[in-house]
């Protein structure tokens, strides 16, 4: 795998930190998408330090002009983009009907579900040619209903399991492969979006980063005859 562009979103924090610095370990070239600069960054000198080769591209996923720019950027730097590892997410502590507003409902669709179909939409072409993957981080709650979730997260999140079995259905031909992957409970600042934040003794037990990392490059490691549909990691510890 060494040499493939490896667009990840996400990339400034968290799971999508993780996976683009184990891949570029592996010799992948990683485009580094996000909202915060400073992070993609951050991101950008743990890539370094780990030997690989990477370049920033700060994007908002919702933007489809602007995912079309990213994608722009990234193919005038390395001429491609052969897999996607699409980690932006968005949640919100308003996570009922009682409580939850209609345009925050849109902003965490707009992100989480979106937000993955336009970045696939602007590569596709890119991923036809190369037989690429894309690996959508999702959500235990995109796999099993979760009433912790949230009524948007839940939505989302659970949508994204037909944007991967059509793109599966539909781009077989081409060698395009799509997983849906889910994981469970996980010590990331994404926690911090929940209505009641974790303590040190929840997080002790839940899944790192690096967790979700490792399942990222099993799925983008696989042979091309090799499609993992869906695939759910989860701590012993959840129930």
């Amino acid at each position: 795998m060494s040499g493939r562009v490896l667009w990840v979103t996400g990339a400034g924090s968290g799971m999508g930190r993780a996976a683009a610095v184990a891949a570029a370990q592996g010799g992948r070239r990683v485009a580094l998408s996000g909202r915060r600069e400073d992070a993609l960054a951050e991101t950008a000198a743990l890539v370094e330090q780990a030997g690989g080769e990477s370049f920033v591209v700060p994007l908002e996923v919702g933007d489809p002009s602007a995912v079309a720019g990213a994608h722009a950027g990234i193919t005038d730097r390395w001429g491609r983009v052969d897999d996607l590892v699409l980690a932006a997410g968005l949640n919100s502590p308003q996570r009922t009907w009682a409580d939850q507003s209609v345009t925050g409902f849109a902003d965490v669709v707009t992100t989480n579900l979106s937000g993955v179909v336009n970045v696939v939409d602007a590569a596709l072409p890119d991923l036809r040619e190369a037989g690429g993957q894309v690996v959508v981080v999702s959500s235990y709650a995109g796999w099993r209903f979760s009433p912790g979730a949230g009524v948007a997260y839940s939505a989302s999140k659970t949508a994204l399991t037909a944007v991967c079995q059509t793109l599966n259905a539909q781009e077989a031909s081409y060698g395009v492969r799509a997983c849906h992957l889910c994981p469970g409970d996980v010590d990331t600042d994404f926690l911090r979006m929940r209505p009641q934040v974790p303590g040190a003794e929840a997080r002790a037990v839940m899944l790192t980063a690096d967790d979700v990392a490792r399942a990222v490059l099993f799925v983008l490691d696989s042979p091309a005859h090799v499609r993992i549909d869906e695939l759910v990691i989860s701590p012993v510890s959840q129930t």
